[in-house]
């Protein structure tokens, strides 16, 4: 009968240290890196918290994650871009893209590109899309791509949506050029690991700009018209609409300001009219001090896109300042009966609940806005200093914080 050693389980036999100590080694720093590599994951997640966290306007809240991003996930170019929660539709676009030269161009392909199209990303419940893998290593099936990136040496593009409960904040594109490689799996987990923390950080950069209502003495908005061909290039304009873009996106010196929210909300009817997007052709846009417009994209006949630019109206700013916020259906309920003056009594009424229970609601409302009263309550979120006449309660779109959600010229961002 042979022996253990015989058979090779000889456990007697000496093995060789050398072999044992270089086994050791290797698995050690094996092990060793996962670790360093999850300790840096988890440090880079909490700057990207802290940023998001930090109170930032729109602009330097991007500024900032961009820079935290190209640390874990390098790219070579990119376009961030707000939205407005209810639509989708983008404005106020932070671009650092080959491309900005014919930038119409660009907006309308990206809208008519169906390929992790921040809305389709959205209606996946996914927050990120990479192109490669998308395609299946195909990027041409890509409209973006194959029309327009393609001629700029792009490899491949990571595309983002930042959505929540309340609606969609806004979406971004990182672009890599070549030679470099495409993105992996890696790259999408490390940005899918933050998207929620920056998407309240875009929410809360927009709830920043209900911080106090507009001046009350100030210029009203005129009959601002922007007509646009189908390539998106301007062929007219009123007189009120070029004053009116120069505050919407101040140009460089002698130039003209380029109206990308305009391109963008007639870039969304095209969409629509090719059945690739069914959300309405407008979008509420930030000027300044408090004061938001509303821009609309209407066709006039098969050559011409008419978008008109006004000032958004107290009903329509209610619903939005209730979801910058991020206040239940309940409380935007609320808010919107007391628009119309009632006092506790009369709210308890409409709403069938008790007095105590109106109370409770406008103290959470209040500590949620940092309002410290009714009628600074009403003044920022309605624009005005007084609020005499019905203004509308939020209903389907002012609910929409309590359920899952299914321009300007392009701030460059500092040279890489």
């Amino acid at each position: 009968m042979p022996g253990l050693g015989d058979i090779g389980l000889d456990s007697a036999a000496p093995r060789s240290p050398t072999t044992r100590d270089s086994c050791t080694r290797c698995c050690g720093s094996a092990y060793g890196r996962r670790v360093a590599e999850t300790v840096q994951q988890v440090r880079w997640r909490e700057r990207v918290e802290r940023i998001c966290a930090s109170g930032a306007d729109r602009q330097t809240l991007r500024i900032r994650l961009l820079e935290e991003i190209r640390q874990a996930v390098g790219f070579d170019a990119h376009a961030w871009l707000m939205t407005d929660h209810r639509t989708a539709v983008g404005s106020a676009p932070l671009a650092d893209v080959p491309c900005l030269h014919e930038l119409p161009r660009a907006i309308r392909l990206k809208y008519l590109t169906t390929v992790n199209r921040w809305t389709e990303l959205a209606k996946a419940d996914r927050s990120v899309g990479l192109l490669r893998l998308s395609t299946g290593d195909d990027p041409s099936l890509s409209l973006m791509w194959r029309d327009l990136q393609r001629e700029y040496g792009v490899v491949d593009v990571a595309s983002m949506v930042f959505t929540d409960r309340c609606g969609c904040w806004g979406f971004l594109d990182l672009w890599r050029l070549e030679p470099a490689s495409a993105f992996d799996d890696g790259d999408a987990a490390r940005l899918s690991s933050v998207a929620a923390s920056i998407t309240e950080g875009l929410r809360t950069s927009q709830s920043l700009t209900f911080a106090s209502p507009p001046p009350g003495a100030r210029d009203r908005l005129g009959p601002m018209v922007l007509l646009l061909d189908n390539d998106l290039s301007v062929r007219s304009q009123t007189d009120a609409t070029e004053q009116w873009l120069e505050v919407l996106l101040p140009a460089a010196a002698g130039g003209q300001p380029i109206p990308a929210a305009a391109y963008n909300v007639a870039a969304q009817l095209i969409a629509v009219e090719h059945d690739v997007d069914d959300n309405p052709a407008s979008a509420r846009v930030h000027l300044a001090d408090g004061l938001w417009v509303t821009l609309r994209a209407a066709r006039l006949d098969p050559d011409s896109i008419a978008v008109t630019i006004e000032e958004t109206t107290a009903a329509d700013r209610l619903e939005l300042f209730c979801a910058c916020f991020g206040l239940s259906a309940r409380e935007s309920e609320l808010i919107g009966h007391l628009a119309t003056g009632g006092n506790t009594r009369e709210l308890a009424a409409q709403m069938y609940v008790s007095e105590h229970t109106v109370q409770d609601h406008l103290k959470s409302i209040f500590a949620k806005t940092s309002a410290h009263n009714r009628r600074g309550l009403l003044s920022r979120a309605l624009g005005t200093s007084s609020h005499r006449g019905r203004v509308p309660a939020p209903t389907e779109h002012g609910a929409a914080c309590a359920e899952p959600a299914s321009s300007v010229s392009p701030e460059r961002s500092p040279s890489r």
